[in-house]
């Protein structure tokens, strides 16, 4: 078009028509150059482009996707991102907190001693008269009725004011989380992915509420204490329940507070590096199965029978391992199989950790991960003595408080390992 508008114009001077037709040749062939020059210049960028997508170029982009995929936070001011990180790990904290107590409660036999329940909660008794009318209610249940028909109001204080303990910290807990939750989402402290898990976080803090009742329901009902032999206590499946979501919840907050603070490091994927992160996540999983058969252990009252190690009635395996009826319930009712599993899993756990350790040492990783590999086999051994001096010395509080801790500790060092090799680079062979 501009060509054909050039032609057009009016020649002035001597051969003007002539000058016309040479200027607009000239003009032409130089357009025409400058075309192909720009088109082979743009083929030439093509052809380099697609020669470094298929030189590193889709390594490049891996990388970049798993970089984002896995920094939940990279968006985020660092002081926001901060923020977040110390509220998930003080969070972690107190479901921390809250799984001692819960320990503790179910090892001095306190579950049982309110038989009420409020979503908000109440304050304790404040004159005696109130301590009395709490006797009172208790005294209409299981456990005094074919237990503690002789407690004192001292030692019925005690239990009482463990159990309070417990429930309050629970509710500190949702306060804990729900008040600063709220504060970020209204400021924008939260990722996209961050406004997804936030909401789960808080529906697993009111269900274990609500589980906690659930369970200590299932110790006020005569009807489960009918047999001449039945010992009043919580049901040990409800209690497994109530564990393991607090063991969930625990390990969601913590990885997400270590990907807000530390994130974690880009490793090369060898052979040597998917072999830790494989062993690491099989470590991460028995250590949970160890924990949670140990609510069926504290259930059943299963660490009172068979005070020795590494035997159990001088036999590597018990002549009542399989005593009932049908055959799958002893994995949950016998409290010697009970048992026998839990001991077989601590001891699988102590095996695994060693491999995961040696595989360690013959892979490049990041620094931490190795500081965590040393703890994790570190805490193995302590948490395996932790057990055995509690079958020896016949459950002593401290020390099987220590050894649920101990539980907890290690499934989160077990998490910051599996969270320090998760970020894994492609490399092109």
């Amino acid at each position: 078009m501009i060509l054909s508008k050039l032609c057009t114009l009016p020649a002035y001077g001597l051969g003007g028509k002539y000058m016309s037709l040479q200027f607009v040749n000239s003009l032409k062939s130089g357009l025409q150059s400058s075309a192909k020059l720009s088109f082979a210049r743009t083929t030439k960028v093509q052809e380099s482009t697609l020669k470094n997508v298929f030189n590193g170029g889709v390594a490049r982009a891996l990388r970049q996707a798993s970089s984002s995929a896995a920094s939940t936070t990279t968006e985020l001011a660092p002081s926001a991102r901060k923020a977040v990180g110390y509220w998930l790990m003080g969070c972690t904290g107190m479901v921390f907190g809250a799984v001692m107590l819960g320990g503790v409660t179910r090892l001095t036999e306190s579950g049982l001693s309110m038989v009420d329940w409020k979503l908000l909660g109440r304050s304790w008794p404040q004159s005696e008269i109130e301590w009395q009318a709490e006797l009172e209610k208790y005294r209409h249940y299981p456990e005094f009725q074919l237990k503690n028909k002789d407690i004192t109001m001292s030692d019925f204080k005690f239990i009482w004011l463990m159990e309070y303990g417990h429930r309050m910290w629970g509710r500190l807990i949702g306060a804990t989380f729900a008040l600063p939750a709220i504060y970020f989402w209204t400021k924008g402290y939260f990722t996209k992915s961050m406004r997804r898990r936030v909401p789960i976080f808080g529906s697993l803090i009111l269900l274990q509420g609500l589980m906690g009742w659930y369970m200590v329901k299932s110790g006020l009902d005569h009807k489960n204490f009918e047999g001449p032999s039945d010992v009043p206590r919580v049901s040990q499946y409800r209690l497994a329940a109530h564990l393991g979501a607090a063991l969930v919840l625990a390990t969601l907050f913590l990885y997400n507070g270590l990907d807000h603070l530390i994130p974690a490091q880009v490793v090369k994927v060898t052979s040597s590096v998917r072999r830790v992160r494989i062993m690491a996540h099989v470590c991460k999983g028995f250590i949970f199965l160890a924990a949670f058969s140990g609510a069926f252990v504290a259930g059943l009252d299963a660490g009172l029978t068979y005070n020795e190690f590494p035997l159990m009635g001088g036999r590597l395996v018990p002549t009542d391992l399989l005593a009932y009826e049908p055959k799958l319930s002893n994995v949950t009712e016998n409290p010697t199989t009970v048992q026998f599993n839990h001991r077989m899993l601590g001891m699988t756990v102590f095996a695994l950790v060693h491999g995961l350790w040696f595989a360690t040492r013959k892979a490049k990783l990041p620094p931490r991960a190795y500081t965590a590999a040393n703890a994790m086999l570190a805490m193995t051994y302590l948490q395996l003595t932790l057990g055995i001096a509690t079958l020896l010395l016949y459950v002593p509080t401290p020390v099987a408080a220590s050894h649920q801790t101990g539980a907890l500790t290690l499934l989160s060092l077990a998490v910051w390992m599996t969270h320090e090799c998760k970020l894994l680079k492609y490399v092109p062979k």
